[in-house]
């Protein structure tokens, strides 16, 4: 056991920071029940991490664990990953072995982000931001004239490709909207699907026959650009897609052309590299209504995460299940293909 005989937490957030994480009163409660040996800048070096990693009963952040430093953690119980990406840096298999448990706080993202997804599907829906830009450039249409290209949401066909927690955030957002909803996920069974009142569908049919899209599904080692040229042909003209997850399930080129040519309309949150780069053609796309990864990162948001953090680190330390964070699955962790997040500047924060 620690100095003091109380157990100790390594502290190892990067890209967050604790200031993006943390209230005061928040870390106070942490600090209280454990002994915290934290980053102050960066990532935790590894003389640090291999000196203490033999007393650390919990891991919070992305720390470097292979087998050989797993070996030497005799007291760890569980690994918090604040990420949100479950990155190959982690002997997964061993912790399993070992009984360590793995959580992420990835749900926290999943209501602001449905959020901003229904908010993006009423803009491509309705034309807002081209009307808004005609009007301020003195080429605005009034009344039925200026809505000849929009749709109502409001009893239409909307697909989801993916229903896992951004998905099940995004249902009952939809609800109002009274639509009949197509969902291709081929890690749920078709039963599960209808317990929610949805119509499990292929791939194809989801596209084919919906008016609105929406790509929720996270990247793994079978779905990167699963969604190409072809996939996007089988759209009908004036259709709506969304990229809310990750940009490595389209094949991206494939999907700029799509959204330059007009035939559907089209929205992402997420980009292949980000920042995006000054001189990217992504900027002067007509056809993409862009957001710079903003769906998910707000200071509530991230504040709601450390809640999360606290509330089931003491949970573990009490000797009880963790019931805030999300549990990775042996089964499917080694296959998710999700990109590190980005650093945040002290300006930023």
């Amino acid at each position: 056991m620690s100095a003091g005989d109380r157990p100790l937490i390594l502290f190892d957030p990067e890209p967050r920071s604790r200031a993006m994480l943390f209230s005061d009163a928040m870390w106070d409660r942490l600090a209280s029940a454990a002994e915290i040996i934290a980053a102050e800048n960066g990532k935790m070096a590894d003389s640090l991490v291999d000196k203490h990693i033999a007393e650390a009963e919990l891991v919070i952040g992305q720390t470097d664990l292979p087998a050989e430093r797993l070996e030497k953690a005799k007291r760890l119980r569980a690994v918090i990953n604040v990420e949100g990406n479950f990155l190959p840096n982690v002997d997964y298999a061993a912790c399993f072995a070992r009984g360590i448990q793995l959580l992420s706080i990835a749900p926290a993202f999943a209501l602001p982000v449905a959020e901003m997804a229904v908010g993006l599907a009423l803009d491509l829906a309705r034309g807002i931001t081209p009307a808004d830009r005609a009007f301020r450039e003195g080429r605005e249409a009034y009344g039925l004239l200026g809505n000849r290209d929009s749709y109502l949401l409001t009893n239409s066909a909307i697909g989801l490709i993916g229903f896992g927690n951004l998905g099940r955030a995004l249902l009952p957002l939809l609800m109002p909207f009274r639509p009949r909803l197509r969902v291709f996920d081929p890690w749920l069974p078709e039963g599960y699907l209808r317990e929610f009142g949805l119509e499990p569908a292929s791939l194809g049919e989801v596209l084919s026959q919906s008016k609105t899209v929406f790509v929720l599904a996270g990247v793994t080692n079978e779905n990167q650009a699963m969604l190409g040229a072809r996939e996007f042909a089988l759209m009908p003209e004036g259709a709506s897609l969304l990229l809310m997850s990750r940009a490595g399930v389209v094949d991206w080129q494939a999907f700029t052309e799509a959204a330059a040519s007009g035939r559907i309309r089209a929205a992402t949150d997420v980009f292949p590299a980000e920042p995006v780069a000054d001189d990217d053609p992504v900027r002067k796309n007509p056809g993409l209504l862009l957001s710079a990864h903003r769906a998910g990162g707000m200071k509530e948001v991230f504040r709601a995460i450390g809640e999360m953090v606290v509330d089931d680190a003491l949970l573990i330390l009490a000797g009880l299940p963790p019931v805030r964070l999300q549990a990775a699955r042996r089964e499917t962790v080694g296959r998710m293909r999700s990109p590190p997040g980005r650093s945040y500047s002290r300006e930023e924060l």
